[in-house]
């Protein structure tokens, strides 16, 4: 064993993503066995290895995952085509192990675990301490030719260390700064950097610098960081974004300060203050949070089938060489499922319309659907206006702003069109498969791994994933599909009855009081006076933006030009730097200033959005790597690269 040739690997950034590509490279040791190289691998996290920064373990039980126990994994399982996980795992299956007594945690995560159903939506803190868990435990099972030695310390920059022309045996490629000026030298590097701090924007920055003499101004943060105790009672507070960050928000204030919810008629709560809440005026461009998930015992509903948005469909272009709109190619095959499982759900539980229509209706929609040419939109919707009352015919797009056009008296009527919205919305979730608009969201939900597959590297064209897919559809289906555990809305439509939220409403303009220095916040739709504040916090992540970071170690990496943000040309011909790195494609080796690829360095994450969508979503539970797990695909790719490089010659 000595004979073998090898490699020292540095993983910067110890969270899902850094742990996936360690259990890959570990689980690929294990299948090459005595043919496998020497890995000296090096975990740089300042953090617990596994849970990493947003995950990690000490943070409140109040913030809630928004996916099902059921849903996510750091680890293959059931998947095929790669090697076997030596500790096959998904977070559910570590639950109920848990549950059972067969895996040993602290009395708090035991107690979790053992409330918790599979369809039930755990703490991020509980997810973290999976995380953990599984990082020590894949590290006690790595055979003998694999050691990995966490760094708890911060990587503030890299820079080139020499060449390693013969595979890893000569100088190192890399030369890494730690936060406390120490140094390391390693052949290969992986960047699996999660979120980054961000410059505001001017914006954000002229409120931050209006508020320093007697205001204060809280940026986008991860929610667990933001010092929320120091807020006082009973004074208010704006509160910008009603994604799920609010939620984290809404919940700390309000039960985190010993305030009580309790059941009251049908799907509604009602909440006892404490006295110790501050008065949350919050808004969105939007006006409304994001829509609840549906009380089911599976992650998709069970009966959505995509029929329309297959696999096989949506990436026929590619496979014929062509380069794919997302308005022209993708989105009519997702938008025929999406009014399917709406309609079909429709007529099941409203019986009076399959009886006006003696049947008709579906048929008639099926045989719609089914028009292969633009001629089908046109065709469903006078089907729809033949059977169906104006009442319940759904545009699906109107579902990102359903406030368009609609202006109110004042706060107090448009706070209350908002309780309206929330209470429907938590009835709805309520029903689960019998609610005609959730298992629409159900079939966008689904639709957004093979959409995944269809987009990435290339797959359409770059002015259509900008103006088309991230310009209307992605925040349509975030507000949709990537919302809260329904409790939440329950609970935030009780707040509202008890006088603790209160909505500025749509298109939500802030600025400050140049006589009482405090914060404004108004909406063009809603009459009558501003709200003020004097404190105003970002309910939001900082932007995942490359150009815009203020990370040491990627101001290292562009200021050195070793990478540098991948740009496209705008219609106009205007030069637009994407949001993510510039990489090869998979195994994602990074791209310098110079057009020149970087061998040995890659990426995985959050800084791929430029040739993928959706990189902060966990990889799902026994999905194909190709579509829910891609980000294990990707962790996958880059061991058998390392691996490679470190002198493997049979990887399977």
């Amino acid at each position: 064993m000595e004979d073998r040739r090898g490699a020292r690997v540095a993983v910067i950034g110890g969270g899902p993503r850094g742990t996936s590509v360690i259990e890959r490279l570990i689980a690929q040791s294990v299948q090459l066995g005595e043919q496998a190289p020497l890995l000296d691998i090096h975990l740089i996290e300042p953090h617990e290895a596994g849970a990493g920064h947003i995950w990690r373990t000490d943070q409140s039980r109040l913030f809630l995952m928004n996916t099902p126990c059921l849903y996510p994994t750091v680890v293959p399982v059931g998947a095929h085509g790669t090697a076997a996980s030596p500790l096959p795992l998904s977070f559910d299956t570590w639950r109920q192990r848990v549950k059972d007594g067969a895996i040993l945690v602290g009395d708090a995560d035991r107690q979790e675990c053992s409330a918790l159903g599979s369809a039930d939506f755990p703490s991020r803190a509980l997810y973290g301490r999976y995380l953990g868990w599984m990082f020590a435990e894949l590290v006690r099972l790595a055979p003998p030719n694999v050691a990995v030695t966490q760094h708890r310390k911060e990587a503030i920059g890299i820079a080139r260390a020499g060449e390693a022309a013969d595979g890893g045996s000569g100088a190192p490629s890399w030369r890494i700064e730690l936060d406390d000026g120490t140094h390391m030298e390693a052949d290969d590097v992986v960047l699996a950097l999660g979120h980054l701090p961000t410059a505001l924007t001017p914006e954000q920055d002229t409120l931050r610098k209006a508020a320093a003499d007697s205001a204060q101004y809280w940026p986008p943060a991860v929610p667990g960081d933001v010092p929320w105790h120091t807020l006082p009672a009973a004074e208010p507070v704006l509160v910008r974004g009603l994604g799920l960050n609010f939620f984290d928000a809404m919940i700390t204030l309000t039960e985190g300060r010993g305030g009580r919810f309790s059941p009251g008629t049908g799907t509604r709560l009602k909440y006892e203050a404490s006295g110790r809440e501050p008065q949350l005026v919050a808004a969105s461009r939007r006006g409304v949070p994001y829509r609840a998930k549906a009380v089911l015992d599976t992650y998709i509903p069970r009966s959505v089938v995509l029929r329309f948005c297959t696999t096989e469909r949506v990436l026929a272009p590619a496979r014929s060489g062509v380069q794919a709109g997302f308005d022209h190619d993708v989105w009519p095959l997702l938008h025929r499922d999406a009014l399917w499982a709406y309609y079909s759900t429709l007529d099941r539980v409203e019986p009076h319309l399959r009886e006006g229509s003696g049947g008709a209706f579906l048929t008639q929609l099926d045989d719609a659907l089914a028009i292969d040419g633009p001629q089908w939109s046109g065709a469903v919707q006078g089907v729809v206006e033949r059977w169906v009352p104006v009442i319940h015919r759904l545009v699906v797009q109107d579902l990102a702003r359903p406030f368009t056009g609609r202006h109110f008296a004042d706060s107090e009527e448009f706070t209350a069109a908002v309780l309206a919205h929330l209470d429907a919305d938590a009835e709805g979730s309520s029903r689960g498969e019998d609610d005609p608009l959730k298992m629409m969201i159900g079939a966008l939900n689904a639709g957004r791994s093979v959409i995944k597959q269809a987009v990435a590297d290339g797959g359409i064209s770059t002015a259509s994933w900008h103006a088309e897919l991230q310009g209307w559809f992605e925040p349509l289906v975030e507000g949709l599909a990537s919302g809260p555990p329904p409790v939440r809305i329950a609970q935030l439509a009780a707040l509202v009855r008890a006088g603790i939220v209160r909505f500025v409403g749509p298109d939500p303009r802030f600025g400050v009081d140049p006589d009482e220095g405090f914060f404004r916040a108004a909406s063009p739709w809603v009459d009558g006076e501003p709200f003020s504040a004097p404190r105003l916090t970002e309910a939001m992540m900082p932007a995942n933006r490359v150009a815009a970071t203020t990370s040491p170690l990627l101001l290292s990496l562009l200021g050195q030009g070793i990478v540098r943000p991948r740009v496209f040309m705008a219609d106009d011909g205007v030069p637009v730097a994407s949001s993510g790195l510039d990489v090869t494609g998979p195994p994602y080796r990074a791209v310098d200033r110079s057009g020149s690829v970087q061998e040995s360095l890659f990426v995985i994450g959050l800084q791929l959005s430029s040739v993928q969508w959706g990189t902060a979503i966990a990889a799902e539970a026994g999905a194909p790597l190709t579509a829910g797990g891609r980000t294990l695909l990707d962790a996958d790719g880059i061991a058998a690269a390392i691996l490679l490089h470190a002198g493997a010659t049979d990887l399977g």
